[in-house]
């Protein structure tokens, strides 16, 4: 379900609008200078629903459009092919997409392994409050580019650009360009192709440009941050196992888990799931610390099957396992931090006799898929985890990036990744989703333009040419209505 206060604040803020609106309307005395400034400032508001329409820009577009010809006419040209391929490209993802998606609704248990390229998202149920500001902000500029294309391809093409405008609607900011109806009719087929596929090819190179960008920060914040030393703990979860005077703080630098070295965020997701899927490591002991005020004589099986015998639910104790050469299998309850403290991994006995030491190696005896993780941040006092791997993987927010001066914020890089990858997945959402198709969508005037170019000379009557593309508009509509109804229910609803 969408949380309450999300739809609190959105209807609170629409209400007071349109009261405003009304109110201002209603006074005999502002009235005519409210509606006046409204109308000389190109602002439109209907329920739900802001618009701004402003001419300022028109000179920057036509100088855009008049920068090398010769280049532009290869830009718009790609562009137009780009738009062709992603138009029925758009078509077979959103039908896998519906299919995936009519998998999930009747398997029992959603299957997580294959996720799905196209996602419906909702502001507070699978997108965090606390990212809006990317969402916004990336669909907004994204939304600018696509429409800057238009503008552009259609000054090139000798259609009259009226105006460029943006609009609210309920929650999702967008953008939109005022084009000169005849003369867009006027051109050909092509140059009419040129001019609706300019949008989803902005969009498309928007995202090679954000995907670049990403890639290359590291070169980029060089002079400032320094990366493969390390993940820096930019955030720890309030009351999480990674929390506490032992825990991790901001600003500490992980550098390794038990004997996986961590030099980046990915090395540590890693180690994760390696020491997850891997048996407990076991610890290298010297014997002498094997004393009997620590060894119980007991042990006794949990409900899993799994050993324990330090009976007190100690917080600093824990129940090891071991085996030497005169019984396979025992148990003492060792405390935890002083037991391992400075000793070597191991998983036989074999793997600690490496020097004249004794050593045997105890493998803490734990439950079923929980694991004892020594994190390594120096200098501080390694941290002993015991818990499930997930809870330690994703109770900290971490980064690349070393600040190299003590006053650089350490979420600056976390900021610029973050926002690169909302503009690569929604400025890519909107090329896709705009190229199908559909009606009131680019796809719909594509595909128009697109049958127009190529069945002219096949197909002679008009009739027949627009009869079969409005079959086609039929279709795509249907799959899209069917993907987002779906993808809403899925989201909301499960």
């Amino acid at each position: 379900m969408i949380p309450i206060a999300v739809v609190v604040c959105v209807m609170g803020g629409w209400c007071t609008v349109y009261l405003a609106d009304t109110l201002l309307r209603s006074s005999s005395s502002v009235k005519n200078r409210y509606e006046s400034w409204l109308s000389s400032n190109g602002f439109t508001l209907s329920p739900f629903h802001i618009k701004w329409h402003t001419g300022i820009f028109n000179r920057l577009f036509a100088r855009c459009a008049h920068f090398n010809p010769h280049f532009l006419y290869i830009w718009f040209s790609a562009g137009m092919v780009f738009g062709v391929l992603a138009m029925f490209g758009s078509v077979v993802l959103l039908s896998k997409t519906l299919l995936q998606t009519l998998h999930q609704m009747m398997a029992d248990t959603p299957d997580g392994s294959h996720e799905q390229v196209l996602q419906v998202v909702v502001p507070g149920v699978n997108l965090p409050v606390s990212q809006l500001a990317y969402f916004f902000i990336a669909i907004l500029v994204s939304g600018v580019i696509h429409e800057f294309g238009h503008g552009v391809a259609a000054l090139r093409e000798q259609v009259r650009l009226n105006g460029f405008g943006m609009f609210m609607f309920v929650i999702y900011p967008g953008a939109f360009v005022d084009l000169f109806t005849t003369h867009l009719n006027l051109i050909s087929p092509v140059q009419q192709l040129r001019i609706f596929c300019a949008g989803v090819w902005h969009n498309f190179m928007l995202c090679v440009v954000a995907l670049s960008f990403l890639f290359l920060l590291p070169i980029f914040l060089f002079p400032f941050y320094y990366t493969g030393a390390g993940a820096l703990v930019t955030e720890v979860a309030e009351g999480s196992p990674s929390s506490g005077p032992r825990g991790l703080f901001l600003g500490d630098l992980i550098t390794q888990l038990e004997d996986c070295t961590v030099r980046g965020v990915q090395d540590w997701h890693s180690c994760v799931q390696h020491l997850s899927h891997n048996p407990q490591t076991g610890y290298c002991v010297h014997t002498a610390k094997l004393h009997l005020s620590y060894t119980q004589g007991r042990a006794f099986k949990r409900l899993d099957g799994t050993m324990e015998c330090c009976g007190n639910n100690s917080l600093t104790d824990l129940c090891f396992s071991y085996s030497n050469n005169v019984e396979s299998k025992l148990f003492a309850c060792l405390p935890v931090r002083k037991t391992i403290e400075a000793s070597r991994t191991c998983h036989t006995n074999t793997d600690c006799q490496t020097d004249f030491t004794p050593s045997l190696c105890l493998i803490p005896s734990l439950e079923n898929q929980t694991r004892l993780i020594r994190v390594k941040h120096p200098p501080q006092t390694d941290m002993l985890f015991v818990g499930y791997s997930s809870h330690l993987q994703y109770s900290v927010s971490l980064t690349n990036f070393v600040p190299r001066l003590g006053f650089l914020h350490p979420d600056l890089p976390v900021m610029l990744e973050t926002f690169c990858k909302y503009l690569v997945s929604l400025s890519g959402a909107l090329a896709v989703v705009n190229a199908v198709p559909c009606f009131a969508l680019d796809g719909q005037w594509m595909l128009t333009a697109f049958l127009e170019a190529t069945l002219s000379s096949v197909i002679q009557e008009r009739n027949n040419r627009e009869l079969i593309g409005f079959f086609f508009l039929l279709g795509g509509s249907a799959l899209l209505a069917a993907n987002v109804a779906l993808g809403l229910w899925m989201v909301t609803a499960r």
